[in-house]
């Protein structure tokens, strides 16, 4: 894999895709508005005008990021062998509890750690990373260290 590029999994692609199309969407109506409370007059005092300006910046602003991310991204497809990789769902156990967790290995664009979507840049993404079903891996945490063993790795 290129440097210059994030690996994605092809769900965060398209929902990239998806955000970049609806906020596209969104920018004639956001236009709108601010053309209509620039109508309204001394736009010193317009708190409409105010609002809709910084609105119609923010869209712009997520428009051009979504896009950078969009354009530097590369899909790629999980294997099914016992590697974890990008894409794939892994089942951990913590040494220290025994505890299991469940998560997917997601690039940088799509991590949502309430769906269980770790990063490939979070501490436990990295360590993870490469290792096959069985291993124990030592997680490098900011605070301190733990091992985890992998259980199961699968394709979603």
């Amino acid at each position: 894999m290129d440097p210059q590029f994030n690996p994605i999994t092809q769900a965060g692609y398209d929902q990239l895709a998806a955000e970049i199309n609806q906020l596209e969407t969104d920018r004639p109506n956001k236009i709108a508005i601010l053309q209509a409370a620039r109508a309204l007059g001394d736009l010193s005092e317009n708190a409409e005008y105010s609002a809709a300006k910084r609105d119609l910046r923010h869209l712009e602003s997520r428009l051009r990021f979504l896009r950078k991310q969009q354009q530097y991204a590369r899909v790629v497809v999980p294997s099914t062998n016992s590697t974890v990789e990008i894409g794939n769902l892994v089942t951990i156990q913590f040494t220290d509890d025994l505890t299991t967790a469940d998560y997917q290995l997601v690039g940088t664009p799509e991590v949502d750690i309430d769906a269980g979507k770790i990063s490939i840049a979070s501490p436990l993404g990295k360590a993870i990373r490469n290792h096959q079903v069985g291993e124990i891996v030592t997680v490098q945490a900011p605070e301190f260290k733990y091992q985890v063993k992998i259980i199961s790795v699968k394709l979603p």
